[in-house]
């Protein structure tokens, strides 16, 4: 074991049990430690870190930033025991947070970026069936994609069809009802995931083909390869992103709900607490980036208005 992967793992086991999780972060600094130990490299450089957060050019600037972010953390811990450890300035990748609008999927492309994961090779494995399964659970629960990665078997009730997300955004937890048919796609997933771990111990339920679990940088990167191959993502057109699957629930939800002839607005804060959202704010701007939706409630306001005068 080289002294920087030792001291990784006593930085993780440290942080850990101050209570955070980093399951991703875990996954990241692996990673780096691995590029690190290709190279020979015993010390941190900021040279280096910055070229491993880097390394994949496909993912948006933000990722790039999350992943410096990671090394510079480590790299804090580390200069207290090594004086050649260099921290990556935070001057490198900034990067602010700015709100994209959502991808708006239709029927037909959601279909399409379904196919085209169950396409994926090889032919005989699981990879397949994670991508396929992984996707089309985020386009019928809103789960945000990390939600979704770090679920583990005891985490999923197929005979009361009932998700548990656990320590989720906010360190919230709550429980997601699924469709019988969801189920079914799940109950599905589960024994092909069995026979490809033959008896080998996993208590993620999304795994790779090695049997390992999945990281988000890894579907980040297999979602950005599987929409260009399938012509969603090039130059000229806003981008779709995982997340975006999150947004398709939402406005699908309050859609059927307006057609319905219920009132969305009145079950927002329903919708609000089903997504983990902690306020109904943040909900609400589902609305504001669908047309639909605001053609909707234009036409409710200017009803109360009538109401009113």
């Amino acid at each position: 074991m080289s002294t920087l992967r030792k001291s990784m793992e006593e930085y993780l086991t440290m942080r850990r049990r101050l209570g955070f999780k980093l399951h991703e972060a875990g996954q990241r600094l692996e990673d780096f430690v691995r590029f690190m130990e290709r190279r020979r490299a015993s010390h941190i450089s900021a040279s280096l870190a910055l070229k491993w957060a880097q390394k994949s050019p496909s993912v948006q600037p933000v990722i790039w930033a999350q992943r410096l972010g990671v090394v510079r953390g480590f790299a804090l811990y580390l200069s207290a025991f090594d004086p050649h450890t260099e921290i990556p300035s935070a001057e490198l990748l900034p990067h602010r947070y700015h709100r994209r609008a959502p991808y708006l999927y239709t029927e037909e492309k959601s279909q399409k970026i379904l196919a085209a994961a169950l396409a994926l090779p090889p032919a005989s494995g699981i990879r397949r069936w994670t991508y396929f399964t992984l996707i089309g659970l985020l386009s019928v629960t809103g789960l945000r994609p990390g939600e979704a990665v770090n679920l583990e078997l005891e985490d999923i009730d197929l005979k009361e069809c009932i998700l548990t997300v656990r320590g989720s955004k906010f360190g919230k937890s709550r429980y997601v009802p699924i469709h019988s048919s969801t189920r079914d796609a799940l109950a599905n997933y589960l024994r092909r995931r069995e026979r490809c771990l033959v008896g080998r111990p996993e208590t993620h339920l999304f795994i790779t083909s090695q049997g390992k679990p999945l990281s988000g940088d890894m579907i980040s990167h297999t979602f950005t390869a599987l929409t260009r191959k399938i012509g969603l993502r090039d130059s000229t057109m806003h981008a779709p992103r995982l997340i975006d699957y999150r947004h398709l629930f939402a406005v699908t939800t309050l859609a059927r709900l307006d057609r319905s002839g219920k009132d969305p607005e009145r079950w927002l804060p329903v919708l609000s607490t089903f997504l983990g959202h902690q306020w109904a704010s943040a909900t609400y701007w589902y609305v504001e980036q669908h047309p639909e939706l605001m053609r909707q409630a234009m036409k409710r306001l200017e009803l109360r208005w009538k109401d009113v005068s």
